[in-house]
């Protein structure tokens, strides 16, 4: 390999520096989480320290004067900091795909290796946490975008026709409320209901609890194992064990029933938490197209305004599911614009269609 030159010199200085960064990211991750987690973010955290202490020997010694980080790994070191959460490990899956290595000379086949492993293991990591989060984010989400874009057509399509600013903003507020209580109470009655659903295949101890006074075998019984699921041998088993215990009055010292779930394992929430926080997440977006009516504009300023404001919303959000999803965060945002501003546009044209003067 030929003799170093300047540029290398200043290449692997970048290199150790970002390395460096990678390490703390992922040491300030580990020290919020607990259990295996720790234990693998730790391990990268030793394995980013490696590959510091490479660009370092072919240094000879740590520069006087290090490059700065990139804007990248300034932002993923503060916030694995400060919040830990799964958007850290998403950016860090993004940049753990864009290694520099395979294309330079000076980087081992290991470290190389290292890297391409490094991007699976963030991925499997940010893959729990987006499993953790997907229920709760899909409904922050399409709340959000419900109240921006449903309150966004109704305030263009009515602000177009020409009627005074105080009846676009009651349009507006009435149309907050009538989202937010229909979503509201769309939450309250499907969680209930479902909880209702669940209730109703719920198993009972009664057939174990009468166990004591069959005057036949365990056969029976054990039907009604074999209706919960269990096979036949097992059902079989479970129920001479409840009979034999029962006959012996030593129920309470038995191994007792297991009741066997019916395929069924989702957790219902409380109705009234499922409601209020629909209630919340829609006007939480809904608000934002008035507030230009709120703050007293009127006419096209108004209108204007309020696009802008909920294109920044509808943006924003669009990046936040572009970046928990691994996938380019401004696709996913123009996404979002594009879907807002269409549906705004259809209702605005039929505002100026039924034009209606002050």
């Amino acid at each position: 390999m030929s003799q170093p030159t300047d540029a290398d010199r200043r290449r692997w200085a970048r290199y150790l520096v970002e390395e460096r960064h990678e390490g703390q990211v992922y040491e300030r991750l580990a020290a919020r989480r607990t259990g295996e987690e720790r234990e693998i973010l730790l391990s990268l955290a030793e394995a980013e320290r490696r590959h510091e202490q490479h660009w370092l020997d072919l240094l000879g010694e740590e520069p006087r004067r290090l490059p700065r980080a990139g804007l990248r790994s300034r932002v993923l070191s503060m916030m694995a900091g400060r919040f830990g959460s799964i958007f850290v490990l998403a950016l860090a899956q993004s940049a753990e795909a864009r290694s520099p290595y395979d294309r330079e000379a000076y980087a081992t086949p290991a470290m190389r290796a290292d890297e391409k492993v490094h991007h699976e293991v963030v991925r499997g990591l940010a893959a729990r946490g987006r499993r953790r989060l997907s229920g709760s984010f899909r409904a922050a989400v399409f709340g959000a975008n419900d109240g921006l874009v449903s309150n966004l057509a109704l305030v263009m399509g009515i602000g177009a026709t020409g009627v005074s600013a105080s009846l676009v903003l009651f349009s507006g507020i009435a149309g907050l409320l009538a989202g937010a209580l229909s979503m509201g109470a769309g939450e309250f009655v499907s969680v209930r209901s479902q909880r209702e659903l669940l209730s109703a295949t719920e198993a009972n101890g009664d057939a174990d609890a009468a166990a004591g006074d069959l005057d036949i075998d365990a056969n029976e019984l054990a039907l009604v194992y074999r209706a919960r699921g269990v096979d036949e041998s097992e059902a079989l088993r479970r129920a001479q064990r409840v009979v034999e215990a029962a006959r012996r009055g030593s129920e309470a010292t038995a191994t007792g029933p297991v009741h066997i779930a019916h395929g069924t394992t989702e957790v219902v929430g409380s109705d009234w938490g499922a409601a209020i926080s629909s209630f919340l997440l829609f006007s939480s977006g809904a608000i934002i197209p008035v507030l230009p009516w709120i703050f007293g504009l009127d006419g096209v300023v108004a209108l204007v305004t309020a696009l802008v404001l909920v294109g920044i919303a509808l943006m924003t959000t669009g990046a936040l599911v572009g970046i928990l999803s691994g996938g380019p965060p401004l696709r996913r945002a123009l996404r979002q614009l594009v879907i807002g501003f269409g549906a705004a546009a259809v209702t605005y044209v039929l505002g100026l269609v039924f034009n209606v003067g002050v």
